[in-house]
């Protein structure tokens, strides 16, 4: 008889890269994926805990499990269950077995152990974790291949769980990047994306940094490479005239700018000025042409008065921004704002939230706009079995969408003009 494991993964690129980790040991130990938890023994969901929202998601799905599935054996991992003390109110009555961040990346052994003996948690202390846990997928499906260089964050933001739920920053060693991505050129992959919970801290605890790893990989037969979430000290110069000077990065920028008024920032803990990001992210402009340069910004952060918002909004109006992840401020049991004065109504942070996603509209037009008749190379993707059209994407991170009658063009990159196309994404 075979048994079933049913997964749901909430959060960031790095937990679904952990999931596919979690996927392909599960199945090379006999176990077979399930499509939904009432088919399923085993339900087990990776978790997030990025925001308090993250969390009431989890045990809303955990009691759901059981509800469809009384015989199902819920496992709860990953940030949610490696920060579980924290989480006064969390209801644990419908988890089976809790496993930790670093725990999860063995997963099978402990299911293993589990059905042996019985054993309810095993979170282990993530700040004593200091080597990187090197598990990866081993046959991924994806045409845009994440890989994972990076673990923890040193950084202590006033907000932010992360740190607590993943440790301190540990790094890929080159070598085994450098066999993945070799891996992946042999399988075809054209392009991959280096990701991890802080990928600009990637060699700080051997003296080395980003830039040193990516000299690397310009070595390599990849021919595109992205980078993830990066914060705003992370750019300088030297790393600016390098990617410029590179053939195989995508001008695509995601920056972890939060806040763009100087005493939020002071109020957040982050280690810059809002003068210094907006004068990153015009000289990234100037420099690259025409590069895709995201942002991430909470809104209602304690404290956060309207003047202090309007700073924010309004420097971001003035900014050739291209894409805005707005998300409202969340309080997170165990850090430092939870107990802070002049928190924000609920109601307050949604409507800068709304304010901050109708600006979002207006950058991404003004976007797409400026880039409706350059010549670009797309990288094939999907091909929707309603349309018969294919997915594709720019370096600067445009979706359009070709019909082409040729059988199979995914994984294949082609220079185009982008005024073919009546719409762009």
């Amino acid at each position: 008889m075979n048994r079933k494991f049913f997964i749901k993964t909430l959060g960031c690129k790095t937990n679904a890269i952990e999931e596919q980790i979690i996927i392909e040991q599960m199945e090379k130990n006999g176990w077979q994926k399930a499509q939904s938890c009432p088919e399923a023994d085993i339900f087990i969901l990776n978790s997030c805990s990025v925001t308090s929202h993250s969390d009431s998601q989890s045990a809303y799905l955990l009691n759901k499990a059981k509800r469809e599935n009384p015989r199902i054996i819920n496992i709860l991992t990953g940030c949610c269950a490696q920060t579980i003390d924290l989480h006064k109110n969390f209801n644990t009555d419908n988890i089976d077995l809790i496993l930790g961040n670093n725990e999860k990346l063995d997963i099978y052994n402990y299911i293993d152990k589990y059905f042996k003996e019985h054993t309810k948690k095993c979170v282990g202390d993530i700040f004593k974790v200091d080597e990187f846990n090197c598990k990866i997928v081993e046959n991924p499906h994806q045409t845009r291949v994440s890989i994972k260089i990076q673990e923890g964050c040193n950084n202590r933001c006033s907000y932010c769980i992360i740190p607590y739920a993943r440790g301190n920053s540990r790094s890929n060693s080159v070598g085994n990047i450098l066999s993945q991505i070799k891996r992946l050129v042999e399988f075809g992959t054209k392009e991959i994306v280096l990701t991890g919970i802080h990928i600009g801290q990637w060699g700080s605890e051997n003296n080395s940094g980003l830039i040193d790893l990516l000299c690397e990989i310009e070595k390599t037969e990849i021919a595109r490479y992205r980078l993830g979430s990066l914060y705003i000290n992370e750019l300088d110069d030297n790393m600016i005239d390098f990617l410029k000077k590179s053939k195989k990065f995508c001008a695509h920028f995601h920056l972890s700018l939060q806040s763009l008024c100087d005493k939020t920032l002071k109020n957040m803990n982050r280690n810059y000025c809002a003068n210094e990001a907006v004068l990153l992210v015009n000289k990234l402009y100037k420099t690259f042409d025409e590069p895709f340069l995201g942002c991430d910004i909470i809104a209602g952060f304690p404290d956060e008065s309207e003047e202090d918002f309007k700073i924010t909004y309004d420097n971001l109006n003035l900014l050739p921004i291209s894409y805005i992840h707005a998300f409202p401020y969340s309080a997170r049991e165990g850090t430092a704002a939870f107990n802070m004065k002049n928190q924000i109504q609920d109601a307050v942070k949604t409507g800068r939230v709304k304010m901050l996603n109708e600006l979002c509209t207006k950058k991404h037009k003004e976007f797409l706009k400026r880039n409706k008749n350059r010549v670009e190379e797309l990288l094939y993707e999907k091909k929707s079995p309603k349309t018969g059209a294919y997915s594709a994407i720019t370096r600067n991170y445009i979706k359009v969408y070709i019909k082409d009658k040729r059988d199979d063009l995914r994984n294949t990159l082609k220079v185009v003009n982008l005024g073919e196309f009546e719409e762009l994404y």
